[in-house]
């Protein structure tokens, strides 16, 4: 059984159902985190809502002010909009590919935490890196959901996608595969997050069950150049080749 961990992204898709549902682990614990978005949001306070979503134009802000308790929700590996997600053109896959997107995927979210590409969220704004009220996000999810994530993942094989800054909402305590990207011998940043998309994109095709099935799939426009380990980390380091 293959987890796969990845990041969020700052744009979000608009829209979705009244429908709701528990998110991953124990939902009770993200209740201060969401009251404390809450009260921002629906302060009309212009500059600490501005703050808080990383807008400069308050008009720009109007698409997320609203009730995260009961605003229409869409699954969360269909409300993120950004890099990876374009790459990964989940709306384009089949319903297979889909499912295994939704039941394998594991997003840190900086206002929801740990969720799976399942789960339903609202459409939310908060940059990366940004307190809520006087709650640091990757602080207050690593403290509640960390013993969580050890039960949720244990017997799993785990390939780690997130980017850097999400690895301080969770430390993985077990072995795990990780990716790395280089150009012309550099790594990259931009394109990182395009080929974490393509490369989800492909484990959902194949419906890539270990790390073993991995290894064995080709991917267009990249080329195993060497595997590290050090300790419980796996590095494969890939060159980015022209087609």
């Amino acid at each position: 059984m293959l987890k796969i961990l990845f990041s969020p992204s700052e744009g979000k898709n608009s829209g979705g159902t009244p429908k709701q549902k528990e998110l991953f682990g124990d939902s009770s614990t993200r209740k201060d985190i969401l009251h404390a978005y809450n009260k921002i949001v629906l302060s009309e306070d212009e500059e600490s809502i501005k703050a808080l979503f990383g807008i400069k134009n308050y008009k720009d802000c109007t698409p997320y002010i609203n009730d995260i308790l009961t605003a229409p929700t869409l699954k969360a590996i269909e409300r993120y909009q950004g890099v990876a997600y374009d790459y990964l053109k989940y709306s384009q896959l089949n319903k297979h590919a889909q499912e295994y997107l939704q039941k394998n995927t594991l997003i840190f979210s900086n206002l929801f935490g740990p969720i799976l590409g399942e789960n339903l969220i609202p459409n939310y704004k908060v940059k990366q890196g940004n307190n809520i009220g006087e709650i640091i996000p990757d602080k207050y999810y690593k403290e509640r959901f960390s013993h969580q994530l050890d039960l949720f993942l244990n017997k799993a094989e785990i390939l780690d996608l997130r980017a850097g800054y999400y690895h301080k909402f969770y430390k993985l305590k077990q072995p795990y595969t990780t990716l790395k990207f280089l150009k012309d011998g550099k790594s990259i940043s931009h394109w990182a997050k395009a080929y974490r998309g393509i490369v989800l994109r492909e484990l959902a095709m194949h419906q890539v069950d270990s790390l073993q099935e991995f290894m064995a799939l080709e991917i267009e426009g990249l080329q195993v150049k060497e595997i590290k380990k050090i300790k419980d980390k796996c590095e494969i380091v890939y060159d980015i080749v022209e087609g």
